[in-house]
């Protein structure tokens, strides 16, 4: 979210963020979008740990309606989303992944690549859709993994490269699809 709302800041990306939700209620994302003034709020999982269930996602998506949201951004947001929020926001929900899908989906991506013994990482910025890291590609890009990198070190790159990333993305998104750009509000969930 830092990096989304710095490039905001920049005036490199014309936008603003309406509302950031998150499943967990202690997630320092909430704590920096409350010291912004931007509206917050806990999303309900019913108790399960990686489950998003129906009614869960039907209260998601009528807060982001509620609040004007053109876009939806994931951001370390680990659990799978369907459908009804899908439906409400058809080709409007973003996430970011620390590698080159198709490879190494799922969690711990840069661990993968270095057991693999992949010559290279990365990240993505991909629009969500049911399955796991499987949408339609936006924006990615490589970080060569180095002699002696460990997992942490690795990590540490591609962070880098996301904070780049996932705003390019959300601005050529908004550039190319009319339903992203009229409504300049963003939803954020961590």
């Amino acid at each position: 979210m830092q990096a989304i709302l710095d490039a905001i800041d920049a005036g490199t990306l014309d936008a603003r963020i309406a509302i950031v939700l998150s499943d967990n209620p202690d997630a320092f994302i909430l704590e920096r979008a409350r010291k912004r003034g931007i509206e917050t709020g806990v999303i309900d999982c019913r108790g399960f740990k990686t489950k998003f269930p129906e009614e869960a996602q039907q209260e998601t998506a009528a807060r982001l309606k509620a609040a004007g949201v053109g876009l939806v951004c994931l951001a370390g947001f680990l659990r799978l989303v369907k459908r009804p929020l899908l439906d409400v926001f058809p080709n409007r929900i973003l996430n970011i992944h620390p590698s080159l899908l198709p490879a190494f989906p799922g969690l711990e991506s840069w661990k993968q690549a270095l057991d693999a013994g992949a010559s290279e990482a990365g990240c993505t910025v991909h629009s969500v859709d049911e399955g796991m890291d499987t949408g339609p590609i936006i924006l990615q890009e490589a970080v060569p993994i180095l002699a002696g990198d460990t997992a942490e070190s690795l990590h540490a790159r591609i962070q880098v490269v996301e904070h780049r990333l996932y705003p390019a993305a959300i601005r050529l998104l908004m550039e190319s699809v009319p339903a992203v750009s009229a409504g300049s509000e963003r939803g954020l969930h961590g």
